[in-house]
């Protein structure tokens, strides 16, 4: 689902007007057959690659916000295993004009079972890359997947 009931009634409330929004990244990974695999989805409305992220919904926990993300942005089960870092999005202008910061919570998580797949229409394609060749992103999601990466058993918070 792109936008979030509860978003939708804010935008009836003050359209375009910039909303800061809790969100969360999944960086899900497994062990492929050449070494650690990262899980990424090619977002719908900018054509780039990206780790699964998502808005909380109101009262809803981080951890099983992230989970229910991957599920429903790729169609696998994942563990979600630590915190890995606290940061806020530089400001992203939709493709409807709406503008958004968003208070990320990054996660790392764990793929348990199933097969990677476009499970929503958020997504044009979804597959895991291996670490040392992940395509092209923006600079503040790659942070949050070496943020994963790093293995630090405290959560990275940004300066």
């Amino acid at each position: 689902m792109p936008i979030p009931p509860f978003v939708a009634e804010l935008r009836r409330l003050v359209g375009t007007t910039e909303l800061w929004l809790p969100a969360v990244t999944a960086v899900v990974l497994r062990e492929g057959p050449a070494g650690p695999e990262v899980l990424l989805t090619r977002r719908a409305d900018n054509d780039e690659w990206a780790p699964v992220t998502g808005i909380l919904d109101p009262g809803e926990e981080p951890a099983i916000g992230a989970a229910r993300e991957a599920l429903e942005e790729t169609g696998v089960v994942v563990s979600v295993d630590r915190l890995a870092s606290v940061g806020a999005s530089p400001q992203v202008v939709h493709g409807n004009g709406d503008l958004g910061v968003y208070l990320d919570l990054t996660f790392a998580c764990t793929w348990v079972s199933g097969e990677a797949r476009v499970a929503d229409d958020e997504n044009t394609d979804v597959r895991w890359w291996p670490v040392p060749g992940l395509p092209p992103m923006s600079d503040w999601l790659r942070e949050r997947i070496d943020d994963v990466l790093a293995g630090e058993t405290a959560a990275r918070f940004r300066r």
